[in-house]
């Protein structure tokens, strides 16, 4: 009797998330897997003046889309290898440097406080003001880096003018910004594993190299496969940075799914199309998820599972 009162009272407090929960996340993702079913746009929705007259159309938004894909310019198949390279790139850069940080850190070292506090400003500031602040120093004319560049007798780099440097530029303010979180994340990490198996290994004589290789990757294996999973989510709908610094261009060169999602919604009002692409991004990162997961799980010799 004890349990079963016990576990209503689980229920009870839980139940004000849940109902948040429900009405934030739940309604408009299944109402978005509705409207990705339909040809709704800015004609057809309805208004207060009209009712809405939108039809059901099937599987057919997404018919086109996927068979866009294979066309030979095709914006589709651009767009989603844009999203891979951007996200594999990122997520590349926030990890090793996060973990070179999350290293460092977890030595004695004097100041060891403020460093800590100094790198996670970067995560602490809001993401549109780090947004602003690159974009003005990435001015070609006026910007902080050309400056430097011309002071050491090289040429200015268009940075936010040229398809490739305009990549370059987003990529660098996104690792700006997500470092601190895989750095502090992977840190307590660290700090988790018994210094214990350390003095061990230096008994037995095992080098650095070695005790990072056979003691500190395997017992951070749990702590980083989250980190990883949670960065390539935030990373792979990281739509301020793209939109505030290049707004997807030059010629939608830094166009990834979830911006142009956006575009597709709010310049085109082709709100089906973009319900869609809501979709395929959701479709994604499941599947990202479970299989990154699964091959996590496989390689784990410690038999953890998580």
């Amino acid at each position: 009797m004890t349990i079963r009162s016990n576990k209503w009272i689980a229920w009870l407090f839980l139940t004000p998330v849940l109902v948040v929960m429900a009405l934030l996340v739940f309604y408009p993702l299944v109402q978005g897997i509705i409207y990705s079913f339909t040809d709704m746009n800015q004609y057809n929705m309805g208004s207060k003046f009209a009712p809405p007259s939108w039809t059901f159309v099937g599987l057919d938004n997404y018919v086109d889309l996927f068979a866009s894909f294979f066309k030979p310019d095709s914006v589709f198949r651009d767009v989603i290898v844009q999203t891979l390279v951007w996200t594999f790139v990122n997520v590349f850069f926030h990890f090793v440097i996060g973990l070179g940080l999350a290293l460092l850190l977890n030595r004695n070292i004097k100041g060891r406080g403020i460093y800590r506090m100094l790198l996670m400003v970067p995560w602490a500031v809001p993401s549109f003001v780090s947004a602003f602040s690159w974009t003005w120093m990435y001015n070609q004319t006026y910007g902080l880096f050309n400056i430097i560049l011309q002071k050491l007798g090289f040429s200015p780099i268009p940075w936010l003018g040229d398809s490739f440097w305009a990549m370059v530029s987003v990529i660098m303010v996104n690792v700006w910004v997500g470092v601190p979180f895989m750095m502090i994340t992977l840190l307590g990490g660290l700090q988790s594993i018994p210094p214990s198996l350390y003095e061990a290994a230096r008994v037995d004589g095992a080098s650095p190299w070695s005790q990072f290789w056979n003691i500190t990757l395997p017992l951070l294996r749990p702590v980083a496969a989250t980190a990883t999973v949670l960065g390539v989510i935030w990373t792979f709908n990281m739509f301020t940075i793209i939109f505030l610094v290049t707004r997807g261009g030059p010629v939608r060169s830094t166009e990834i799914l979830v911006t142009y999602a956006y575009r597709e919604a709010f310049l085109n009002w082709n709100f089906g199309m973009a319900a869609t692409y809501g979709v395929v991004i959701l479709s994604f990162l499941l599947a990202f998820t479970v299989l990154y997961r699964r091959l996590i799980k496989a390689n784990s010799n410690e038999g953890v599972y998580y």
